[in-house]
């Protein structure tokens, strides 16, 4: 399964810092769907990720009843992305 969507580009300001950008609802429901066959203990979702030039794995991290893309420092600085930026991301579920 591939989604696309667009979203701002937010910061956890924790232990160790992170960025993310928030799934939206209508795609987190199709991973929903799809999460019990790839999900792999507390939620965590594998990906497949486009995002300009990059591709990359990583897992969605559920979060308040959907789910966070987390973003890679070096993704970040290749595609030159900053906080509150608005980004076009492309994903695909991988099965578990």
């Amino acid at each position: 399964m591939e989604c696309e969507f667009e979203g701002v580009v937010w910061e956890w300001r924790g232990p160790s810092p992170y960025h993310f950008v928030t799934v939206p609802p209508e795609s987190a429901d199709v991973v929903r769907q799809l999460a019990s066959a790839a999900t792999y203990g507390w939620g965590m979702v594998p990906v497949e990720v486009w995002l300009g030039r990059s591709r990359w794995r990583t897992s969605l991290f559920p979060k308040d009843g959907g789910y966070v893309l987390p973003l890679r420092d070096s993704v970040r600085r290749r595609e030159e992305i900053a906080l509150h930026d608005i980004v076009h991301v492309r994903l695909m579920v991988l099965a578990g």
